[in-house]
């Protein structure tokens, strides 16, 4: 292959990325559930032989490495018989799927008798059986009472559909048209692939195809390499939380240690809490899903995804950790809950490492959406058909400040690239469904002197029925899990609300009562007179607030981001009667809240450095490494020096501990958490904050070899 035409390796690279393409246009065309065709809740690739994927789509990342495991699975097995025109059906996620509601299909691809590549399709389904509709049981506490488990059957044999197979899966399901229609799309979708791949075998030869796949692998890897090698050597920590666990409002934690080494990234989650007894775990292979989607989009944003990036990867982590979950644990919220909270983790500590390189500093991230609050509708509709609807409208949480700008608004998770919700209209066309508004939060948006994007939010009653069942869950209602950087606040928390006799005629009265749901109430009742309201995540600020321009504050609160309550509050701005920021009395009011900040005692003596000091790197914009003749020092925006010898700033800050957050910073906090903020005890300048366990204090997060 090193003897290949570089213009032919191009042609054939990108024709099997279009294929991909292809096969994401077949399955929306075919489909007929919006969580596919408005939402790109799916996954579709081109693996080869050995179960490494070589091309995949830009949906949700979470999915690319488990149709392998499910492709490994068919190749351990030796009472399956792979033949042209086959395909294996699967969704158990203790073989490879994330959670039951993921469907997989897979097909192997041969030409003129020679197993070239697989294809691969994955989909959200509504609903697969189960204790509860929608097949996320919050009451389980196993693994047999979620949805049906299909481990691996071979579906199509030799081109031909085994109805008994697919009756067998479907009655199972509550919505069995749905389902049976989506895996139909999906054996349309291989089939696209297969037509795709034997033209381009036929046209340049198997060997030439398949050693391109391989060459791809390799290159991305040797890109991703050579991208590592650049970035600083050290040890990076973040930790997130998940609270209720579906029976108890217990608290979980991922916890990631992630060292950097040369070329290669270490990701250790030793830490993370034990399994719970409820349906908020993961698998192993939800695991590898969540690193893929942090890692993906944060660090190979101009590298093809594939099999090569996980190549540079190393993951650790014992078994029957709530992210390790052992069989027979429930598992059927894990892309929701535990998959969800390993992507913000991983990609939490890839942004410090991005923030601590000067080519990189300006791609640094703050979180972003960082739950999925869930709500499922099920029911039969006006014409008495039954009907189901996963509502992906929380998809429009906002997403996270960057080093020189801020988030994006309704900007969506860092793990959908191509995050996409339906239309209001769609979502009421095919649920007896309506929205008494979908509308942009204000003061959702982590405050920071380049602020988090806020979050959409919607209140929903019936239309045309009288009642229905609804499934509410999300976790993010208790712990703010877009955290901010280099001072910047976290997003602001889910809030879930229901409200009883609230509506007449389409209109919100506001004679009912809004009462919080909490995060996991579970499967209710509701009628076409209740009203159930959310708002969800904003994204997380970069840099202290009290830092953030004075005219882009202005404009935010024009535009009501902000509130003038969050101006006053976390910008610590002074407002005129006419609402217009008052410039100077607000840069006096400044100066004296980042005094008040040191106490009583006020600012400590300047420590510097020596004189002809240079910078060597950086924590943060904020947070500069200097080397004088005494040796390294880490410097707050004062000159003041906080630590020596090492990058554990922390132990130079001054710091002051939240119970609670302040109310204009719109978060909740578990009864289990609290926030820290650490401050430059010269100058006040907010240099982090932190949410921790109140026994715990928080962790020096960045520890770079120098």
């Amino acid at each position: 292959m090193s003897a290949l035409n570089p213009i032919t390796y191009e042609v054939i690279r990108n024709r099997l990325i279009a294929m991909t393409e292809d096969m994401r246009v077949a399955l929306q065309s075919a489909s007929g559930s919006p969580t596919v065709t408005e939402a790109s809740d799916f996954f579709t690739g081109i693996y080869l032989p050995d179960g490494s994927f070589a091309s995949m789509g830009f949906q949700v990342t979470f999915q690319a490495p488990v149709v392998g495991s499910l492709i490994r699975h068919i190749e351990s097995r030796p009472y399956f018989k792979v033949r042209d025109g086959d395909m294996f059906i699967g969704n158990d996620p203790y073989i490879g799927a994330l959670h039951q509601n993921d469907v997989q299909l897979t097909g192997p691809i041969f030409v003129d008798g020679e197993l070239v590549a697989w294809a691969g399709v994955e989909a959200h389904e509504t609903d697969v059986g189960g204790m509860d509709f929608a097949s996320w049981s919050p009451k389980a506490r196993s693994v047999y009472q979620e949805g049906m488990r299909i481990p691996c059957v071979k579906l199509v044999d030799q081109g031909e559909v085994r109805e008994d197979v697919l009756d067998m899966i479907l009655t199972a399901s509550r919505l069995p048209d749905q389902l049976g229609l989506d895996i139909r799309a999906f054996i349309a979708t291989v089939n696209v692939a297969r037509d795709r791949m034997t033209a381009l075998v036929r046209r340049y030869g198997a060997k030439t195809v398949v050693g391109v796949m391989e060459r791809m692998v390799a290159a991305s890897q040797s890109r991703l390499s050579a991208r590592l090698a650049t970035l600083p050597d050290g040890v990076f920590h973040a930790v997130d939380y998940l609270e209720h666990d579906g029976h108890d409002n217990v608290l979980y934690q991922v916890a990631l240690k992630m060292t950097k080494t040369g070329e290669k990234l270490h990701f250790d989650f030793s830490q993370s809490s034990e399994q719970a007894p409820g349906f908020i775990n993961c698998t192993r292979a939800g695991l590898v899903g969540g690193v893929t989607g942090g890692l993906f989009p944060m660090l190979a944003y101009d590298i093809p995804w594939n099999q090569g990036l996980l190549n540079c990867c190393e993951i650790e982590a014992p078994e029957g950790l709530v992210c390790t979950a052992q069989f027979p644990a429930p598992v059927g919220s894990a892309t929701v809950e535990t998959i969800w909270v390993v992507s913000n983790v991983v990609s939490a500590a890839l942004n410090k490492m991005l923030a601590a390189s000067e080519v990189y500093r300006s791609r640094a991230q703050s979180g972003n959406d960082g739950t999925m609050a869930t709500f499922n509708l099920g029911g039969r509709n006006q014409f008495g058909e039954v009907f189901g609807l996963h509502l992906m409208d929380p998809l429009a949480g906002g997403s996270g400040a960057y080093a020189t700008k801020d988030g994006v608004c309704a900007g969506g998770p860092i793990n959908a690239p191509m995050p996409s919700i339906a239309d209001v209209e769609r979502n009421e066309q095919v649920a007896p469904l309506f929205y008494l508004h979908r509308r942009m939060a204000q003061d959702t948006g982590g405050a920071g002197k380049y602020r988090g994007g806020r979050s959409a939010e919607v209140a929903l009653t019936l239309g045309g029925i009288e009642q229905a069942d609804a499934l509410i869950m999300t976790h993010g209602a208790e712990v703010p899990n877009t955290p901010g950087l280099a001072g910047g606040w976290p997003g602001a928390t889910v809030v879930q609300r229901f409200a009883q006799a609230a509506v007449s005629q389409g209109v919100l009265t506001g004679a009912g009562d809004f009462s919080p749901l909490g995060p996991k109430p579970g499967m209710r009742s509701m009628t076409n007179k209740d009203v159930f309201s959310v708002t969800w995540q904003g994204g997380g600020g970069w840099g202290d607030p009290l830092d953030r321009d004075l005219d882009a504050l202005q404009s935010d609160i024009a535009k009501g981001i902000v509130s003038v309550a969050g101006a006053r509050d976390m910008y610590g701005a002074v407002i005129t009667d006419e609402g217009r920021v008052d410039i100077q009395a607000t840069l006096r009011n400044r100066t004296g809240l980042k005094q008040a900040r040191l106490g009583k005692n006020g600012p400590a003596a300047l420590v510097a450095p020596d004189s002809d000091a240079v910078e060597v790197g950086r924590l943060t914009d904020s947070l500069r490494i200097l080397k004088d003749i005494r040796g390294i020092h880490v410097v707050s925006p004062a000159n003041h020096i906080l630590c020596s010898g090492s990058t554990a700033w922390r132990s130079g800050a001054v710091s002051r501990r939240h119970e609670n957050a302040p109310a204009q910073a719109c978060i909740n906090l578990h009864a289990d958490l609290a926030m820290t903020e650490w401050y430059c005890p010269v100058s006040g300048a907010l240099l982090a904050v932190d949410v921790h366990r109140k026994d715990t204090s928080p962790q020096n997060d960045v520890m770079l070899q120098i």
